[in-house]
């Protein structure tokens, strides 16, 4: 039996710049399921991203998702992509298994924390305080060129990786220090400053968008300190859920935000298109 992608629509431009396209998977022309290939709001034209791919139930277990994931890379290699990107809620197991097998490798993973009314307290010593104007532009450009560089550590090439922390910053702070909803702070221990803290308090759901630790005062718990100011500041803000993205290989923030009750909600996949 054939397993084949057969277009369900034409091809799509979408208005937030993205491509995408609906396919039939079919076997001997037998309709069995369906596939939603794009390409990524995140990295642009470069990188294709598998948005949804189902297979009928009794179809299931039969290789029908690999083959369709296979002509999936086909159809990106026409669109002129050298990456595949998925992603995956962490209770798809079988989703992981597919990709896992197909050579497509962590690449970060959103994480959550339900919070509950009491906020906590911070060590003794430990004090917060606003980010002057001064600190931010220093913190937004070496943020902006971390950022960059973490991409380009994960296969990203130059130019797609800086243009993302570019426009992704621009997005997100459109008036900087003063940005509505967007919450810098710094955090000091004994007189000195320690480390840095961005958080989003614009939705239902609060973001850490950066915590750092100053290079001398690593190892010292400051960033779990950190992440406690976030969930004082999320609590106090009324959010209920504190979430955040952790990019994979980073063993010690890992180890961190599971110590405090973060649990994994989705896992972002990514494949270099030879």
């Amino acid at each position: 039996m054939t397993t084949t992608l057969r277009p369900a629509e034409p091809l799509q431009q979408n208005s937030d710049g993205t491509r995408s396209r609906r396919f039939t998977v079919c076997v001997n022309s037998r309709p069995v399921g369906e596939l939603h290939l794009g390409t990524s709001p995140a990295l642009g034209d470069s990188v294709a991203r598998v948005i949804d791919l189902r297979i009928a139930g009794p179809d299931r277990r039969r290789g029908r998702g690999t083959v369709a994931a296979l002509a999936a890379e086909e159809v990106a290699r026409g669109w002129g992509c050298g990456q595949m990107e998925a992603l995956v809620p962490a209770t798809a197991d079988a989703a992981l298994r597919l990709f896992g097998a197909l050579g497509y490798t962590p690449r970060n993973r959103g994480m959550e924390k339900q919070l509950g009314g009491t906020a906590p307290e911070l060590p003794a010593g430990s004090h917060a305080r606003p980010m002057t104007g001064a600190e931010f532009g220093a913190w937004q450009e070496a943020e902006a060129e971390r950022f960059a560089r973490t991409w380009m550590e994960r296969g990203v090439p130059e130019a797609v990786a800086r243009a993302k922390s570019r426009d992704d910053h621009a997005r997100l702070l459109p008036d900087g220090l003063t940005t509505d909803g967007m919450v810098f702070t710094v955090l000091e221990h004994a007189g000195s400053r320690v480390g840095t803290l961005w958080v989003a308090l614009q939705d239902t759901k609060a973001y850490v968008f950066d915590v750092a630790t100053e290079e001398a005062h690593r190892g010292r718990g400051h960033g779990r300190t950190l992440m406690l100011l976030a969930e004082r500041q999320a609590i106090g803000a009324g959010h209920p859920v504190l979430g955040l993205n952790v990019f994979a290989g980073n063993t010690p923030a890992e180890r961190l935000y599971a110590s405090l009750g973060y649990e994994t909600v989705t896992h972002s996949l990514s494949k270099p298109l030879l």
